[in-house]
């Protein structure tokens, strides 16, 4: 599937839109960010938390840049066929995403089915 950045850009806007207000409303000093590939240039990783979890915000000092949420273009965009498949992909890895803001493993995702 091919998709331009801005077309992207719109798709992911409107899943977060989606999102139920408990699960947004407690975000603080964390930005979405779109790139096209993870540093190395793999396909494996489709999104990353970067950042210290609602746990270890004890951490934080003044000025603290934000933590960041990495959507990957290109993975995304490899794994789907329709739009509809892209929009749960992208659906699925901001839950996923943000489930490790507050403090939630890869492990616990898993029980949960968002891994």
């Amino acid at each position: 599937m091919d998709l331009a950045m801005d077309e992207f850009e719109k798709l992911v806007v409107a899943e977060l839109d989606l999102l139920p207000d408990e699960v947004v409303d407690g975000l603080e000093n964390l930005v979405f960010v779109i790139e096209d590939r993870p540093e190395d240039g793999s396909l494996d990783l489709l999104g990353v938390y970067e950042g210290y979890d609602l746990f270890d915000r004890a951490n934080y000092g003044y000025g603290q840049l934000p933590d960041r949420i990495v959507l990957f273009r290109e993975p995304l965009l490899t794994i789907c066929d329709t739009e509809e498949q892209l929009r749960h992909e992208i659906h699925v890895t901001l839950v996923h995403e943000i489930a490790h803001y507050y403090g939630i493993d890869d492990e616990h995702l898993h029980e949960l089915g968002w891994a």
